[in-house]
C-alpha cells in the first residue's frame, strides 16, 4: 500500500445530505445513484464520482454532513437545481485500494499520517474518489485533510 502526501484541488458538483455517521454506508451510495441518474445535468463533469464527508470529531459527534457528486473542470457554467458547487484546495494524506478494503484503508491511512507527524484538519471534508476498474472491483482513493 502506497501512502502519499499531496496538495490537491477538488471541484465538485453534487447533492448534500446528512445523517448519523453509522448510516453513511447506506445513505451515501443511495445519494450517489441519484447523482449519477442526473449526471447529464452537470456540465463539464469529468466522469469521476466523488464523496465529501464531514470528519467525526469526537465520540459524541453522531450526525454528519456529506456531499456526493462528480468532479468538474474549471469551465463550470451552471449548477443544476438541488445541487451545489464545492471547491476544496489543500494538503492531504492519501492512499488507494479496493472499495471492499475501505475500512482498513481509512484506519491504516490515519495511522500512517499520525506516524509521520501530520495533524488532521477536522474542519475540512474527507474526500473519496471512486474509480471503476474493467473486469475488477472498483477502487477508492481516500484523501484525509491535514494542516
Amino acid at each position: 500500500m502506497e501512502y502519499t502526501l499531496v496538495k490537491k484541488n477538488f471541484k465538485v458538483v453534487g447533492i448534500k445530505g446528512n445523517g448519523a455517521f453509522e448510516n453513511f454506508s447506506e445513505e451515501v451510495p443511495a445519494l450517489a445513484r441519484q447523482v449519477l441518474s442526473r449526471s447529464n445535468e452537470i456540465a463539464n463533469h469529468l466522469g469521476i464520482e466523488v464523496a465529501l464527508f464531514e470528519p467525526k470529531r469526537e465520540s459524541a459527534h453522531l450526525v454528519g454532513e456529506y456531499i456526493v457528486g462528480l468532479l468538474v473542470n474549471d469551465a463550470l457554467s451552471a449548477v443544476p437545481d438541488g445541487m451545489e458547487f464545492v471547491e476544496i484546495n489543500q494538503q492531504f494524506v492519501s492512499a488507494r485500494d479496493k472499495v471492499s478494503n475501505i475500512s482498513s484503508l481509512h484506519s491504516n491511512l490515519l495511522k500512517w499520517g499520525d506516524e509521520k507527524g501530520y495533524t488532521r484538519n477536522l474542519e475540512s471534508y474527507i474526500v473519496e474518489t471512486y474509480h471503476p476498474i474493467e473486469e475488477a472491483e472498483e477502487e477508492v482513493q481516500i484523501y484525509l485533510p491535514i494542516f
